[in-house]
């Protein structure tokens, strides 16, 4: 879930003249020894490889959508899946040389489709099945892949599973047991690019993973791992590798660029730390962005310390590019040394996919397509999404409806006394429960997060802190001013699910005032919040961990949690109901507002 993106034609615009520039600013300088060498007429031996990078993958394997039941399709004309990424991969191993390319992913692999959950829940690889991705990870021949936080999103067995299943190492250079601080998976790993008649080129691959993890999946790490921040454990590592007499220094980073975190100041560590780790990390020649789902071709840090140039690239997600690093070398006195680098990204969409992964793996694709499309029961209206990021719309009164029912169902004597609401973010615009037949692809398309369910305490103060906190994602739009809906949200770059309506409690948002000053008319059963009121708030674990830094939430106390995602929730709901009516549930809790004057 978490991916604070950055600006996403600012680093473009960058990459456009560092890129450029990278072959000769990432080059060593001519020292007196190679001075000598070109004097005497002799020219270094010089030798070329490349590393290829993919991120972010979550379980995409092939050009499909499992939400719509089609073909994948964007308006930018992305394809979707490593069965397509493959066949570049193939075609620059044949261009360049089977023994010239490493692949590598910067993670993100076991969470994210249907294809996943099936893998993790309904037929799950701990009993006996072999999860989808390592077959065609493992197929493509990776070298390396960091680990994701998504990767613990479905427990430490099932990652380890995962990682049984797989002919390449899950790195993870800061994911350490909880007991001993030492690795719990391998921080590196050395690989050796063959060059005949000179010394192998050694590339020391070292992964990272994101701190958020702590956070996030703090249900399923508490206790066992500690995640300490990408720049202390790179500053470890790299001299490490150097010492091994890696030639070259290669990091997969789960983290993004720039610096930003999205849990406020519950962490010590940043979320988004590659570039710290660039400029503050000496002896890394380049690094495999991931986790903020953006396409960042070549970007280039500055070293602080030693003043080179560090190659940084993110190719996106979901496999809709391959990132491409290329290096060039020179042999000195039997080392190898880099002496330009250049980086870019290439789209798979003109390619077909690879039929051998289609072979291995279209009966598992077949098995998920006909789970999705299991009838669940049937509704009486059509439940849209579109205008859930300005409207208190009935289909997210969907997900309030079984929160709110579900921890009631689970609380104490005491804490039933207590007035119960929820709060839940509107994670796809595009989700649509028809009127007619329900399937598990229509709920699963509106709740597309393995989340699951808490109950905490706030009281009426902490509450509306809450709120306010939420109400940043609208953009300030002064009364009298016309409020376009395709500007008016994810200021802040607070993204759609980060954004927390509730129900339970009515209230205003005023989108003319400023920020902390938004929150109007906040009742419950028609009387105002009290700051001392005491309520139990349904929310999702993600949230409830501290998720995108809402304030009060991660401390507050717990009257109720379970391991039940609340997907599943949502689809038992209308399994027993038979027939989802809006009736039973719609209700409009907020609205926005002008200066007190409705909005819509």
């Amino acid at each position: 879930m978490p991916r604070s993106p950055m600006n996403r034609r600012e680093f473009v615009k960058k990459s456009a003249v560092t890129g450029a520039a990278v072959a000769v600013a990432g080059g060593v300088a001519a020292g007196p020894a190679q001075a000598a060498e070109e004097k005497s007429g002799h020219r270094p031996r010089t030798w070329s490889f490349s590393i290829l990078g993919t991120t972010d993958l979550h379980s995409h394997v092939f050009d499909w959508d499992y939400y719509k039941d089609a073909a994948y399709t964007d308006k930018a004309g992305n394809s979707v899946g490593v069965a397509r990424v493959a066949t570049l991969v193939r075609q620059q191993r044949e261009a360049k040389g089977e023994g010239r390319v490493l692949l590598v992913d910067a993670g993100d692999i076991i969470q994210g489709t249907s294809l996943a959950y099936y893998f993790a829940r309904v037929d799950p690889i701990t009993a006996g099945a072999r999860h989808p991705m390592a077959v065609a990870m493992n197929h493509m021949r990776y070298d390396a892949a960091a680990l994701g936080n998504h990767e613990f999103n479905y427990g430490i067995d099932v990652l380890r599973k995962f990682e049984s299943q797989c002919r390449f190492p899950l790195l993870g250079a800061n994911a350490l047991d909880a007991k001993t601080l030492r690795p719990a998976f391998p921080p590196y790993t050395v690989k050796r690019i063959r060059v005949p008649g000179a010394p192998d080129i050694k590339v020391g691959i070292l992964g990272l993973t994101n701190p958020g993890i702590a956070l996030w999946d703090k249900d399923n790490v508490s206790g066992r791992m500690v995640f300490p921040g990408l720049v202390e454990q790179a500053r470890k590592y790299v001299p490490r590798l150097r010492a091994l007499g890696c030639d070259v220094v290669f990091l997969t980073d789960h983290s993004g660029l720039d610096g930003s975190s999205s849990y406020g100041d519950e962490l010590p560590y940043v979320e988004n730390a590659s570039n710290l780790v660039a400029e503050q990390v000496p002896g890394i020649d380049a690094i495999l962005v991931g986790h903020t789902h953006v396409e960042v071709p070549s970007y280039t840090v500055k070293n602080e310390q030693t003043g080179q140039d560090v190659l940084l690239s993110e190719p996106y997600c979901w496999g809709y590019r391959l990132s491409v690093f290329d290096f060039e070398l020179e042999l000195h006195h039997g080392r190898w040394r880099v002496t330009g680098k250049t980086a870019q990204t290439l789209n798979p969409n003109t390619v077909e996919e690879d039929p051998e992964i289609k072979r291995l793996l279209e009966a598992d694709h077949e098995l998920v397509v006909k789970y999705v499309n299991t009838p669940v029961g049937t509704c009486t209206a059509d439940l849209s999404a579109a205008e859930s990021c300005w409207k208190d719309v009935p289909i997210m009164d969907f997900i309030h409806k079984v929160q709110m029912d579900t921890v009631k169902a689970g609380l104490s004597a005491a804490d039933a006394a207590l007035p119960l609401i929820s709060v839940a973010a509107p994670f796809s615009r595009t989700a649509d429960i028809p009127q007619g037949n329900v399937t598990i692809k229509d709920i699963a398309g509106l709740y597309i997060y393995d989340n699951t369910l808490y109950g905490k305490k706030l009281t009426g103060a902490q509450l509306k802190d809450y709120l306010e906190y939420a109400a940043k994602y609208y953009h300030q739009v002064p009364a009298g001013t016309k409020v376009d809906t395709a500007t008016l949200t994810n200021a802040n770059s607070f993204w759609d699910y980060m954004y927390d309506t509730a129900a339970g409690v009515d209230y205003e948002i005023d989108i003319a005032q400023a920020e902390g000053s938004r929150i109007k008319n906040l009742t419950y059963d028609g009387a105002p919040v009290a700051d001392d009121q005491v309520f139990v708030v349904a929310v999702n674990n993600y949230r409830a961990n501290g998720g995108s830094g809402y304030p009060h939430i991660a401390s507050a106390g717990i009257a109720y949690s379970s391991t039940n995602e609340i997907r599943q929730l949502m689809i038992d709901y209308v399994t027993a109901k038979k027939a989802l009516d809006p009736a039973d549930f719609a209700d409009v809790n907020w609205r926005l507002t002008q200066d007190g004057t409705p909005v819509f």
